[in-house]
């Protein structure tokens, strides 16, 4: 927008005229201190000022002006009819102005000054938006990498906890086996298997990750009962954690296209957090039922539960928790590979939880998909 200020209303009507004939937005003031209380209000591309007011001329508006650091961007050209005065031209200058027009006004060259302050002001424009794209591209890098590095650390301590681990058993094993001691060779056994597992779950996500990244995640969609799934993740999961109790409240009989294996992976993830996450209790529900076409599969725990904020940032990759990062292992990656899986079934994803009171984590899938769009 311009402003032009000017104590005779016939200068504004004629001025304004011609710049609104031109497309161009106009707002006017026919005092200094008139013109002092807009600037303070709106932002001008542009401001053309006449000199020679009473009360406060021109060149004291202009220094006015430069000390407010909203306007202090704004061009200045002055309006004078003393177009061969020395020092008011060097006065001019040195108050902020940018150039001069003489009375009386030559619309044809008022108009390609203006004009050429405005490109001027696009261009400005446009470099400030790419140096603030570029700051924040270099925040982005330098917060990716430090996610990286970050990612990196909690990894190798991942991987090398459970083979720490492995490696212990095994010397173990060595004595109870040349103690012939059986049942102890067996628990040890049991406890190299668990670990083992951890391990391969570390790796499968590691590799998952690989593969999104890529864009290489594959999926083999076909469709399968979701009820007989569930049934069997429970049988699995409860063999494997005797001590949680883990209740199905409801049946579906209804079919869904997907890849049947990946859609296991989401649901076994989210009763592993559920567990995890969940100390001192020894109950998780798992709830499925048709809601408006869609399939909704949730995971309940009464666990330590989070905060609005994390659960906004939760399904982030590499994101972990800090007040629980040193109470629970985990890579962070595993949310976002749930997270990206039901993405590509053209699902949702969320969490529903209170801090102290528990985490209901669930999906929803679409029962009526077209088979051409998901493969």
């Amino acid at each position: 927008m311009i402003l032009i200020v000017d104590d005779s209303r016939e200068n504004i009507i004629s001025l304004k005229k011609v710049l609104e004939k031109n497309n161009f937005e106009v707002d006017t003031a026919s005092s200094g201190e008139e013109a002092l209380k807009k600037v303070l209000k709106r932002s001008y591309v542009l401001i053309i000022l006449d000199v020679q007011m009473p009360g406060m001329d021109g060149f004291e508006v202009a220094e006015a002006i430069s000390g407010y650091s909203k306007a202090k961007e704004t061009a200045i050209i002055f309006l004078s009819a003393a177009s061969s005065n020395i020092k008011l031209i060097t006065r001019g200058y040195s108050s902020g102005g940018l150039d001069y027009i003489t009375k009386p006004v030559d619309v044809n060259i008022l108009l390609l000054k203006v004009k050429t302050f405005y490109r001027i002001y696009e261009q400005s424009r446009a470099l400030n938006e790419m140096q603030n794209a570029l700051l924040e591209e270099i925040e982005f890098r330098k917060e990716a990498e430090r996610k990286k590095d970050e990612f990196i650390s909690i990894a190798s301590h991942e991987l090398k906890t459970p083979l720490t681990s492995i490696k212990g058993y095994i010397q173990l094993l060595e004595r109870s086996i040349d103690k012939g001691d059986i049942p102890t060779v067996k628990n040890r056994l049991y406890k190299v298997q668990d670990h083992i597992e951890k391990l391969n779950i570390l790796v499968a996500d590691l590799l998952d990750i690989s593969k999104i990244e890529s864009g290489k995640l594959k999926f083999n969609k076909k469709f399968f009962a979701i009820d007989p799934l569930l049934d069997n993740i429970i049988e699995v999961m409860q063999q494997s954690h005797p001590d949680f109790k883990i209740v199905k409240t409801e049946s579906v009989c209804e079919n869904v296209f997907g890849d049947e294996m990946r859609i296991e992976q989401v649901i076994i993830n989210f009763i592993t957090n559920a567990i995890k996450y969940s100390p001192g209790t020894t109950e998780i529900q798992i709830f499925s039922r048709v809601c408006d076409g869609e399939i909704y599969i949730a995971v309940k725990d009464f666990g330590i539960g989070m905060s609005k904020e994390h659960q906004q940032k939760v399904f982030g990759k590499f994101y972990r928790v800090e007040e629980t990062s040193e109470r629970f292992q985990g890579l962070g990656i595993g949310l976002f590979i749930c997270q990206q899986i039901i993405q590509r079934h053209k699902g949702t994803i969320g969490v529903k939880s209170s801090p102290g009171k528990g985490s209901e984590f669930y999906f929803y899938l679409p029962l009526n998909q077209n088979k051409e769009e998901n493969h």
